[in-house]
């Protein structure tokens, strides 16, 4: 018996061409969803070790807030002892310069043939007047002053005739500079 194929070849072969390109589209968008899961499940489990490193690095940041803080006041405590030591070194220092300055000036004093009326320290300037019987005297007294390593930046200020006990003298103002030596040799240096 003979058999004919009623059925055109050419939309059978279209039929299961269609039917392979739609299971391959199937298989590869499954495929695709798998690799999209695949990396959904990286990503999430990566935010899930980030989230709880988090939360366990809070803990500890939460466990040294109070040993931070004891560091913040001792480093501060620190800090104000330091201000403290420079502040009563400072004074120590310059107290001692004014001791040196009274002396230093005490000596360059000819008392013979001068004398101060009044010494006034402020800061580091130091003024001083004085009575002389002469411009020469004044003239010594300065340079003997400039000589000082605690006095420097002698300058006359002023001097006029005073009648002192009938007699025509020269009373004068200088105004000088105050330094530790220390200062000096630093200023030099540079």
């Amino acid at each position: 018996m003979l058999r004919i194929n009623l059925l055109p070849i050419r939309q059978l072969k279209k039929r299961a061409k269609a039917r392979n390109q739609i299971i391959s589209f199937f298989t590869l968008f499954a495929f695709l969803f798998l690799i999209l899961g695949a990396v959904a499940f990286l990503q999430i489990t990566k935010i899930n070790n980030i989230e709880s490193s988090i939360v366990q690095l809070k803990k500890e940041k939460k466990r040294y807030a109070p040993i931070l803080a004891e560091m913040k006041r001792l480093e501060k405590a620190k800090n104000d002892l330091e201000n403290k030591i420079k502040i009563i070194k400072k004074l120590k220092r310059d107290s001692a310069v004014t001791v040196h300055i009274l002396d230093e000036v005490a000596k360059k004093v000819d008392s013979k043939r001068m004398w101060l009326k009044s010494l006034k320290q402020q800061g580091a300037s130091l003024s001083l007047t004085g009575v002389a019987l002469d411009n020469r005297t004044i003239a010594q007294f300065m340079d003997a002053l400039k000589q000082s390593p605690y006095i420097s930046g002698v300058n006359l200020s002023n001097a006029t005739l005073a009648k002192v006990s009938g007699r025509d003298l020269k009373s004068f103002s200088l105004a000088c500079s105050i330094q530790s030596p220390k200062e000096k040799t630093e200023k030099k240096a540079n």
